[in-house]
């Protein structure tokens, strides 16, 4: 099956630190990759990239077999690519509905205001947010805030939804209800990057796991397997007690 999305030799540069350090991975079509890696191995600025939030400085992303690497992040989003953000900040003064609204209108999937509210509440209903979409975003609870912004990549229609750390600050029981919704996601064609620290909940979901350390790939393949990689295990516990533990899952 040919890739939907391919990331080819991409390296990200702040000044002299490299953040993404040419970094190579496909995700075919209704794939779930897990990008997972240690703090500050470069994940969400790889997702950036991707999304056109920071170019490239240097390599390629091809989507659908076009080059977007320097395409703006509007036009990646109208193309069908859509992320969540790990610090969720939704406008505040605006409704649950209408913040998922412009999540339809900046995707180009809505025609018109009326067109994107029906996109939305469409989605808050598949989220469980219906029953507060005329509430202000500020008054939601931490959960509700990772479900509107859930909703507002799904109201985008993406063809790649990417999930930057959507179980974080959950709950057991919070989590079990994401990770329904991600299969749900998943099930309907959509391919999806996860990027999670919770490495039970990527064994779980994932078909595929891609392991960035220093910014670089040191990892890829079937999930169990990755996760008794010696490389992924001294990059998560360190050399010392590599030797120790047969895996980090």
């Amino acid at each position: 099956m040919s890739a939907l999305l391919s990331i080819d030799n991409v390296t990200r540069a702040f000044g002299g630190l490299r953040a993404v350090d040419g970094a190579s991975f496909d995700v075919a079509p209704g794939e779930v990759l897990g990008l997972i890696g240690p703090n500050g191995a470069g994940k969400t600025t790889l997702i950036n990239v991707i999304t056109g939030v920071h170019p490239a400085t240097s390599g390629k992303v091809v989507f659908d077999g076009r080059d977007i690497t320097r395409m703006k992040s509007h036009q990646i989003a109208k193309m069908g690519l859509s992320r969540t953000f790990q610090i969720v900040q939704p406008f505040p003064k605006m409704t649950v509905l209408e913040n998922v609204a412009a999540g339809a209108l900046f995707g180009g999937q809505a025609a018109n205001i009326a067109d994107a509210s029906a996109a939305a509440m469409e989605q808050l209903r598949f989220t469980g947010l219906a029953q507060v979409a005329h509430n202000p975003a500020l008054s939601l609870t931490l959960a509700q805030r990772k479900r509107l912004e859930f909703a507002k990549g799904l109201a985008m229609k993406p063809r790649i939804l990417m999930l930057d750390e959507v179980n974080a600050g959950l709950n057991s029981t919070e989590v079990e209800e994401a990770l329904t919704m991600i299969r749900k996601v998943a099930e309907s064609g959509v391919s999806i990057i996860l990027i999670e620290h919770l490495l039970k909940v990527v064994l779980s979901v994932s078909n595929r796991i891609v392991v960035l350390h220093h910014g670089k790939l040191i990892a890829e393949g079937a999930p169990q397997a990755v996760l008794r990689d010696p490389a992924v295990v001294e990059a998560y516990l360190g050399a010392k007690y590599a030797a120790r533990y047969g895996g980090v899952a």
